[in-house]
This record gives C-alpha cells, structure tokens and sequence, in this order.
C-alpha cells in the first residue's frame, strides 16, 4: 500500500530540490516512489503542475513511431506518423497516472501565491534514514496517509529545520 505525503515549501526551487535529492534515495534503494510532483501556485491563482513523467508527450512520441511503421505497409508513413502521434497523445492525455492531476491542483489551490506543493506517492521508505535525510530541508507538512508515529518524526525533522534557523549558533 502506498502513503500520500504533500510538503509545503516557500519556492518552487526548494520542492524541486527536495524531489532530486528523494529521487536520489531512491537509486540508493531508501525510498520508492511512484509518483513525485511539484505544483505551484502563480499569482493569478492557477495552478502548474511540474511531473516527472508526461503521459501527452510520450503517448504522441510511440503513437509516431507504431504509426510511421504501420504507414509503411501502406505506403503512406507520414500520414501513419501524424495519425498515430494524434492517437498517442490523446491516449496520453485521457491516461493519468500516479497522483490524481484534479486532486493534486485542488489541493494547491489551498497554498499562498508563490508557495510550492512537494506531492509523494510512497510506496516503500526505510523511514529513520529517509527522514535524517529530510532533516534540515524546511517546509511544513499540509497531508499526510501516514501513521501517527511517522508523521509526527516528519513534522519533527522539519520543526528541527525551522528552529535552527531561527535560533543563533552556540
């Protein structure tokens, strides 16, 4: 069973980093995601979701390949290659995979303009070594599928952050 975590951040430029680092737990096999997304909102109060993965682009892109080999049977490959870009992208786009594109912008709307939204699907998490990684990175906890006990060591990790920025060095 996967958890669904959404992180808050000040900047797109943090949530996106925050993404690259648990991406790079996961080569190391700390983490595994199934789906992880930016959304931000713009200060007109829409919503941009930035995904790892775009189903549109990669159904056109094999919808154009299958196409162009089926249009050579019939002797015709770039009509094959455009009508099967048309069916790979609309494919693509009726094709949603990972995290609900309508709930994740919904729940972005809730953010202040500016303000980032770190999405997670997480399927497995050696939690004490993913959240001593997390420890110092900030941002604030807006939902989360976890037990009790684990989120609060996340809420934990990122309160440590937020007070050791705001106390001095002893």
């Amino acid at each position: 069973m996967a958890d669904l975590l959404v992180i808050e951040y000040p900047t797109e430029a943090e949530a996106d980093a925050i993404r690259t680092k648990l991406l790079g737990m996961q080569t190391e096999y700390l983490i595994e995601l199934g789906d992880a997304v930016v959304a931000v909102k713009q200060a007109d109060g829409t919503v941009k979701l930035n995904q790892l993965f775009q189903p549109v682009a990669a159904g056109a892109a094999s919808g154009a390949i299958w196409g162009s080999l089926i249009g050579l049977l019939f002797l015709s490959p770039l009509l094959g290659a455009a009508l099967g870009a048309a069916g790979g992208a609309l494919g693509g786009k009726l094709t949603d995979l990972g995290i609900n594109d309508v709930f994740m912008k919904d729940a972005a709307k809730a953010l202040h303009s500016g303000n980032a939204a770190l999405f997670l699907l997480i399927r497995k998490m050696t939690t004490d070594k993913v959240m001593n990684e997390l420890r110092g990175t900030g941002g604030s906890v807006i939902q989360s599928s976890f037990d009790e006990t684990k989120e609060l060591q996340l809420q934990l990790a990122l309160a440590d952050a937020q007070a050791g920025a705001v106390e001095p060095p002893v």
